[in-house]
């Protein structure tokens, strides 16, 4: 009954699209939601530029994205109260007996499954449902993993079309047995084009059966399928299989004659996209990475092969390879900004004089427009957004398709720290990086943001939202990930966000390139460094050098001893912070992480009694 529905849905021509990839579970699943949703139609995406072209036209047709003054650029608009992840309602499908830890959101399975799809039930009726096939990770890869997005909204669809591989034909390839990732979406009841009962907004994750579920939303952090939400898919898969599936960016450090490809973890408002987007090097991803083990490396793929970025105080002097795509010719969408009647966007923080009017999220748009409370509406949201291929940068990094990946010789973790942790260091070791740097990074809240500024949160390997498994399992991965390689990737550590007593940054926002340049020839084991209770510095010859070679700058050593001073009681104080969490959250912490905190305690503690509390770079280097 359901594959005869599915034929008079689909029409000949799209019905043989599907039937010439010869999986019989792809056309159940197929089946089963056409026929609980009831759209009207469906179209069949595969990887012809003909069928990409169809679902960009659609997505104006529909009003979902109208153009803009500039070819190929769209805007689209969510609607006014569905602007962002819905934490609260994104959750995790769980059966009975299975546990994630205390701090997860989870629903009985049974439960959330009958809530979602009484949602689900017939709520395409009249609409069109695009059935889209995409590679998560190149194409003809061992690392990448085949996905199928059921959508009624053409804009999810375009925007998957930007920030993902085509992958009909590797579902033709790969045969019936291979595991894949689903998504079933609809966007709902639409009101101009946007989800109007976000009151039934829902996003429910089940692991057991690589599905995610998402109801009466567009924003895409809620309705792309396979980028945060199907992260959590991928952990949980890479746990059972022996990979690593994180929240990293992928770059291309330019030495002298070669190219060192680094991965890195930054918690939201730490720099991690201006990090991949440094002008002198080359972006291969930044956002999520899959690491896996190829002959004694590790090697790494971008899941994506574009951005879905925050737009906001993107301008041309901070941001100007973002900024010069932004502002030509070729496929980008805008979300959430403002827009003028000549078809120009602005957003927060672009450095541009603010239009007296125009049209945004909250539609006609004028200045001193106030909502319902009485607060000032700003002319683009905080967290407006822009979506655009990574093909389109010219820092695109030419090794973004290898199948093979690339080798990964350093993995970077940073977060938002006004007091405590150096502007770089390097890990003594594997263990020592993952437990001390990674999972134990927090991140300082911004007044921007939250309304109070310094509050310390939490984020092992800015992961934290997204584990699928317990914590525990997920540090012990880690720690055992690279147990038979010689020479695994060395742990750095990095912090832009350091301040002066008086409150002032003792970093320029270009000084992160001189961070990455040391980290480059410490890999390679051409500068020496300073051994510290926390781990390696750099020494102040070789920072000085850099900064006149890259960036023409003198750096005097009284920078130098500021930022690279040790600040024991504030690294004591975290120590105990770190294990107060991992006593309380989490039960299945294994004993080597307390045991390597403990001992980096009592080296600073030992180091403290011989020097003080505040200790000099000149005074380490001298030990050594």
């Amino acid at each position: 009954m359901a594959i005869k529905l599915l034929k008079a849905k689909c029409g000949k021509e799209n019905y043989e699209k599907l039937g010439a990839l010869n999986n019989p579970e792809l056309l159940d699943f197929v089946a089963k939601y056409v026929e609980h949703c009831n759209p009207a139609s469906l179209f069949v995406r595969t990887d012809s530029l003909e069928d990409a072209q169809y679902i960009r036209n659609r997505a104006k047709e529909l009003k979902e994205e109208k153009s803009l003054a500039i070819e190929g650029h769209t805007i689209h608009f969510d609607g006014y109260f569905d602007q962002a992840r819905d934490k609260e309602n994104t959750k995790y499908l769980l059966s009975p007996g299975v546990s994630l830890g205390s701090d997860v959101n989870a629903i009985d399975k049974e439960k959330g499954l009958e809530e979602v799809h009484e949602y689900l039930r017939n709520i395409m009726e009249k609409k069109e449902m695009f059935v889209c096939f995409f590679s998560l990770g190149p194409t003809n890869s061992e690392f990448s993993i085949p996905a199928v997005q059921l959508t009624d909204s053409a804009y999810v669809a375009h925007s998957e079309g930007i920030l993902y591989r085509s992958g009909y034909e590797e579902f033709k390839k790969m045969g019936k047995a291979q595991e894949f990732f689903k998504v079933v979406h609809s966007a709902g009841l639409l009101e101009n084009g946007a989800s109007k009962e976000t009151d039934k907004r829902r996003v429910y994750v089940d692991l057991e059966d690589q599905i995610v579920y998402s109801t009466n939303t567009q924003y895409a952090g809620n309705t792309v399928g396979f980028k945060k939400l199907s992260l959590r898919l991928a952990i949980h898969k890479a746990s059972r299989e022996g990979w690593l599936a994180e929240h990293m960016l992928i770059m291309g450090v330019h030495g002298k004659g070669r190219v060192t490809y680094f991965t890195g973890a930054f918690p939201s408002a730490c720099g991690k996209t201006s990090t991949s987007m440094i002008e002198r090097e080359s972006i291969i991803g930044d956002d999520i990475a899959y690491l896996k083990k190829k002959d004694g490396r590790v090697c790494a793929v971008n899941v994506e092969c574009g951005i879905f970025g925050i737009i906001r105080d993107v301008n041309p002097k901070d941001d100007p390879l973002i900024w010069e795509a932004l502002n030509s010719p070729g496929e980008v969408i805008f979300s959430n900004v403002l827009v003028t009647k000549e078809g120009t966007p602005y957003w927060l923080g672009d450095g541009r004089e603010i239009p007296e009017r125009g049209i945004n999220y909250s539609g006609e748009w004028f200045k001193g427009k106030k909502d319902a409370k009485g607060d000032e509406i700003t002319h683009a949201h905080k967290n407006a957004r822009y979506t655009i291929s990574l093909y389109a940068l010219k820092n695109c990094d030419p090794e973004l398709d290898n199948p093979q990946g690339v080798e990964i010789k350093g993995i970077i973790y940073g977060g938002r720290d006004s007091d405590t942790w150096v502007p770089v260091q390097e890990a003594s070791d594997w263990n020592h990086g993952v437990i001390t740097m990674g999972a134990s990074l927090e991140s300082e809240t911004t007044a921007a943001t939250l309304g109070k500024e310094g509050v310390r949160k939490f984020n092992l390997m800015s992961n934290l939202d997204f584990v699928s498994i317990p914590l525990g399992r997920y540090i012990n991965n880690h720690l055992k990930f690279t147990k038979d390689l010689d020479n695994p990737p060395v742990i750095f550590l990095v912090n832009y966000f350091l301040k002066d007593k008086d409150g002032r940054y003792l970093n320029a926002m270009e000084d992160k390139g001189i961070w990455l340049k040391w980290m480059e020839l410490r890999v390679h084991g051409e500068v020496d460094a300073i051994k510290t209770p926390t781990g390696y510095i750099p020494q102040y010859k070789d920072l000085k050098r850099l900064f006149k070679e890259v960036l023409s700058k003198d750096y005097t050593e009284e920078d130098y001893v500021k930022q690279f001073t040790l600040r024991i009681p504030e690294n004591l104080a975290k120590i105990e912070r770190i294990i107060e969490i991992y006593r309380t959250k989490a039960s299945d912490t294994p004993d080597i992480l307390f045991e390597t905190l403990q001992e980096q305690r009592q080296r600073l503690e030992k180091a403290k009694a011989k020097y003080g509390d505040y200790i000099a770079p000149a005074v380490f280097e001298r030990e050594n």
